[in-house]
C-alpha cells in the first residue's frame, strides 16, 4: 500500500456501485460460468477448454512458436508454455527447433488431432446449449462485442 494513503480520500459509498458496473468483474464471473460448462463437456477426453482452444489454435495455425501462439491468443507466455508442456506430455503437441534453433515450434501430433476428433462433437454439444440460452441476434451482438475488447489495451 503506497505510505501516502489515506482512506479517507476513499468515498467508500462508490464501493456498492463496483458489482453492477464493473466490467472486469461481469466478465471473469462469466468466464467462470462458461469455462465449467465446457470443462464438463470435455471431460471425456481428458481435456479442459483451455487444452481444448489451444489444441484448435495450434491445429488452425500448424506449426508456431509458442510466443506465436500466445500473441494470437492474448495468452500471457509462461502460462502458455506450462499448457503446452502438460499436452506434450500426453502425446498430443510436438516441440521441435525450427531452423533458428533458438525458437521452438509446437505442432499436433496424430494423437493430438485424434482428440481433437473426438473433444469437437462435445463441443459442439456444449455450444449448442450455451446458444440456448440467448436470442440470436443477442448471441451475435455479445460476440461482436467481446471482440471488441480485444482492441481495449
Amino acid at each position: 500500500m503506497p505510505s501516502n494513503f489515506n482512506d479517507s480520500n476513499l468515498d467508500f459509498s462508490e464501493l456498492s456501485q463496483v458489482p453492477d458496473v464493473c466490467m472486469g468483474m461481469h466478465i471473469r464471473r462469466a468466464s467462470r460460468i462458461l469455462t465449467q460448462i465446457y470443462d464438463a463437456a470435455l471431460r471425456p477426453v481428458g481435456l479442459v477448454l483451455n487444452q481444448f482452444t489451444l489444441l484448435v489454435a495450434i491445429h488452425l495455425a500448424g506449426a508456431r512458436s509458442i510466443t506465436q501462439l500466445a500473441a494470437d491468443l492474448f495468452a500471457d507466455q509462461t502460462t502458455l508454455t506450462r499448457n503446452v508442456k502438460l499436452l506434450e506430455k500426453r502425446g498430443l503437441v510436438a516441440i521441435a527447433p525450427s531452423t533458428d534453433r533458438r525458437v521452438k515450434l509446437v505442432s499436433l501430433t496424430a494423437e493430438g488431432r485424434a482428440i481433437l476428433a473426438q473433444a469437437m462433437p462435445l463441443w459442439k454439444q456444449a455450444q449448442a446449449e450455451v446458444m440456448q440460452q440467448f436470442e440470436p441476434q443477442n448471441w451475435q451482438i455479445l460476440l461482436s462485442l467481446l471482440s471488441d475488447v480485444q482492441h481495449i489495451g
